[in-house]
């Protein structure tokens, strides 16, 4: 997961840097770089989808700039040659992915509800040290969100859609998700509070 850490950062940059400068270096790096989260994890697409999600929301509220769709060249360009191997060789990882995932269990009551439980319960596990230590830095804990910020909007799509995305997909598919799957859709989270709390962090508690 470590490995595949620098290409989540690099996608999530060059998005965003895209949204705010719109110019053709930051787009086409965030398509290869977009290609190459998904190669090294099929999971890198719940961000992607989170990402689309943000992009709806800029459609909707007439913010969106049709210079994005640029990506998509570096994007399959990358993406091509490993879809070509996929079809000739019938989905071999896809369908492998699917049996780590015990999709094919018979019991209903393990696969869509004690699933998805522990994995709720895993992804809350994980985060309560992040949310100790973050404690300890801040002076009150007051939250106060503008749900107008394109920023703060930005960091809670990428932070919270994918793991409410996997959530469901536990649902419904009755799929197992190993907590080590969902390490990297964590990577941002620190980034999420400070942004939060930036007024409140009490810098000498550091």
């Amino acid at each position: 997961n470590v490995s595949q850490l620098p290409f989540w950062a690099l996608t999530v940059y060059y998005c965003w840097k895209g949204i705010k400068q719109n110019d053709n270096t930051s787009w086409l790096l965030f398509g290869l770089f977009a290609a190459i989260g998904i190669l090294s994890k099929y999971l890198f697409i719940y961000l992607l989808v989170a990402m689309d999600i943000f992009f709806i929301y800029l459609i909707v509220n007439k913010k969106f700039n049709s210079k994005c769709l640029i990506s998509l060249i570096s994007f399959f360009l990358v993406l091509l040659p490993h879809i070509i191997w996929l079809i000739d060789n019938n989905y071999v990882t896809i369908t492998y992915a699917l049996h780590r995932t015990g999709v094919e269990n018979s019991n209903f009551l393990t696969e869509h509800l004690i699933h998805p439980l522990i994995f709720l319960g895993k992804q809350i596990g994980i985060l309560i040290p992040l949310f100790v230590m973050f404690l300890f830095v801040i002076s009150k804990l007051k939250i106060k969100l503008n749900l107008k910020d394109k920023k703060l909007l930005f960091l809670l799509t990428i932070n919270l859609l994918p793991i409410v995305f996997m959530f469901f997909t536990s649902v419904f598919m009755g799929a197992k998700i190993r907590t080590m799957w969902t390490t990297p859709f964590y990577l941002f989270s620190g980034i999420l509070l400070v942004y939060i709390f930036q007024r409140q962090i009490n810098l000498k508690k550091l």
